[in-house]
Order: structure tokens, then sequence, then C-alpha cells
């Protein structure tokens, strides 16, 4: 091999590792050129949890390493390290690093007080969400906007990928079903990242009194909405893998009724399965585990049915949806379909409506279903179009 082929192909290899590294995706905390600028010689309240990192930082040990002067540290569900499981009230306390107060925005007080807010002049947002509309970070959001927008403080957002925004899939709340696990009407799967989302809370008016929001939003650069994003850190103790954040959607319906889905197991959110289902070849029992499950569906008990992993792992390069067969699947194969759904309150909630629950007792097909949420799912994907920063 000649020494000019060599060189030729040392050529080609350097500008193929510079294309990959120039669209590198680059989130909103990793520019700190364009919002330090921004806090100095300000008090700085932020919203982080474990997520809100540069690289294997934390973005609130930067901040003080800058004298930027952060005062309190708001955090929701699942607490400031991620490891409290999900439900569980987060109690307020102190950073035992940097020694700035920690308030809880999940328990009984999930609004920021207008006293909690008196000595902060901008709110820093930084935490990585999944795209779901009861993934209760995006409900954090709205009262922190609603907050801050009484008081007329902005929110400056640092933007994060979202791992489920290259589709947009399920049933749109009604407003009558609207909770903590589903504030706006919006799918199950909404397709924005946290400033999109945020410029639509803003842009349709969901604020209390018509209020809005001075946000400021540091982009993402070179994302799009087709980009496969692979989150390096958990953005909640039972989602752990790419697998159990692309079924999420899809699985997570199975918490209004009797039938456990991995939580207490090493695969939570990939696999589902009862004591008593009449179909399946996974067999798993549901342990507590400590800040993850403790008190799991099906606790103790040799559950019958099927490992979704391999599915989801051969499907993530590929689309997904908000995927009905798994509950008509398990409804079937429950052998007293009257206490299939054990919470029923709790399923309307997550699913944004009674009619769901209704249509898998009396047999609809998920062809059936699909098409009776279609037409206000086909007006939400108009309206979401007016607020995206990125491409599809």
């Amino acid at each position: 091999m000649s020494e000019k082929f060599l060189l030729f192909l040392t050529f080609v290899f350097s500008f193929v590792c510079l294309i990959k590294l120039s669209a590198q995706i680059i989130t909103g905390a990793e520019q700190t050129e364009c919002y330090f600028p921004v806090l100095q010689d300000k008090k700085v309240a932020v919203c982080f949890n474990q997520t809100s990192v540069i690289g294997k930082t934390h973005l609130i040990d930067t901040l003080v390493a800058r004298n930027i002067k952060v005062v309190k540290i708001f955090v929701p569900e699942h607490g400031f390290r991620g490891d409290i499981e999900a439900g569980v009230a987060v109690q307020s306390s102190t950073d035992t690093k940097t020694g700035v107060p920690i308030v809880s925005l999940y328990g009984r007080n999930k609004k920021p007080t207008s006293e909690q807010l008196e000595d902060v002049d901008i709110i820093v947002f930084d935490i990585q969400d999944v795209g779901c509309r009861f993934f209760t970070y995006i409900s954090t959001l709205h009262y922190l906007m609603e907050s801050a927008s009484t008081k007329n403080i902005p929110i400056l957002i640092l933007d994060r990928p979202n791992p489920n925004g290259y589709f947009v899939d399920g049933p749109v709340l009604e407003d009558k079903y609207r909770s903590f696990v589903g504030m706006h009407p919006v799918p199950v799967v909404h397709g924005l990242t946290i400033g999109e989302y945020a410029q639509m809370i803003n842009g349709e008016k969901w604020l209390e009194n018509n209020l809005v929001c001075n946000l400021q939003i540091i982009e993402c650069k070179n994302y799009t909405h087709s980009d496969r994003y692979s989150l390096p850190i958990k953005p909640s103790p039972n989602l752990g893998t790419d697998e159990a954040i692309y079924l999420y959607p899809s699985l997570c319906l199975f918490e209004g009724t009797d039938i456990s889905i991995g939580r207490g197991t090493q695969i939570p959110f990939q696999v589902y399965g009862h004591s008593q289902l009449r179909a399946g070849n996974f067999y798993f029992t549901p342990e507590p585990i400590k800040g993850v499950s403790e008190n799991p569906h099906q606790k103790g008990k040799n559950c019958r049915g099927f490992n979704l992993t391999e599915i989801a792992k051969n499907n993530l390069s590929q689309g997904n949806s908000f995927n009905l067969s798994y509950l008509i699947n398990a409804y079937k194969h429950f052998p007293k379909e009257m206490e299939f759904f054990t919470n029923p309150v709790f399923f309307d909630k997550l699913a944004g409506n009674s009619s769901l629950r209704w249509q898998i007792a009396f047999g609809k097909s998920e062809e059936e279903i699909r098409a009776s949420w279609q037409p206000a799912l086909d007006e939400f994907i108009r309206v979401r179009s007016k607020y995206l920063i990125y491409r599809e």
C-alpha cells in the first residue's frame, strides 16, 4: 500500500470523524456560554434532578463553581438524586455538597409559593423528559411557569432531546380527567421537547387566568425529531434502559390494573404479567427494591406473562406507537375480567378518558379504538406544529 494512499485513507477517516463530531447532539446545558452571562449577579433558583448534568458533572456544582448565586433548588417527583420511587412524597432538605436549600415540588406542595420565590430573580429549568403526558416533570414545569409568571420572574429552559420525540400518538386528554398525571389536552405521546412544550403551555394559554410566562430557551444543537436519542442517565428509578423508555407509553396504563409491569424486578417497564394470567411464556417474581419499587404489584408472586425487551430492542431504530395490544391481550387472558381494572379512577386519569377502559371491556379492536381518538389527535398535531423548534 503506497504512502499516498495511506495519507488519503487518513484524510477520509478524519473527515468522517469530523462530520460525526459536528453532528453530535449538544444539549442546552452544555452551551454554558449562552446562559452563564444571563445568570451573573442574579439570585438564581433552579429546578434540577439527577439528569441535570454536563458530562458527568452535576449542573448545580458547575453553577456554584462559577460563583453563580444559587439560592434554592426546586425538585420534582423522584427527588434531587432521582432515587425516590414513583408516587412517594419528596421531602424538602439541603444539598449536602453545596449547602443550597432544596424545596420539594412533589407532595403537598406542587406549586412554588409566593414566599418561596421572594428572593429569586430568575429560574433555570433543566430536567430530562421522556415525552409522555403522565410523566410528571411537565406538570411541575406548568406549576413553575404559573408561579413565576405571577411574580414576573423569567424561566430559562436548558432544552434536552426527547427520546420519544419521533412520534405522536394516543388519546388526547379530556378536560374532566385533568390531574397531576395529565394537566393538558395532549395525547399520551406528545412528541415535544421540554422547551417546545413550555412554548405550547404559553401559546395555548393553559396557565391560570391566561398568564404568560417569560421564557428563554437554550435550544439543542444538531437535534431533529427523527433522531433516536439514548439517555445517558435514567430519568426515573424504573426507566433504566432505552427499551423501557420505548415501552413506557404503552405499559404505564397497566398501573391502573392488577397487572405487574416488572416493578420490583431488574427489567421494569419491559415485561407484563400476573400470577393468574392464562397466557405467556415468561415468568418473574416482583420483590421490593429499596428506592426503586418497595411495594410492587404482585409482590412475591410468580407472575406469568411476556418479556417485550427483544421487541423493543429490534424496533428502537424504527418507528414506535402507543401500543394497545398489550392491554387488550392481558384483559382477554385475565381470569376475572371484572377485577382487571383495580383502580379505574387512576386508569382513566392515565388514559385521559373513561372511553378506553370501556372499549377494552366491550371487546373493541385496537383499530376501532384508534379510530375513535384520531380526530382529536389530528387536531393536536396541527396545533403542535406551531411550537416546534426542531424539524421533524
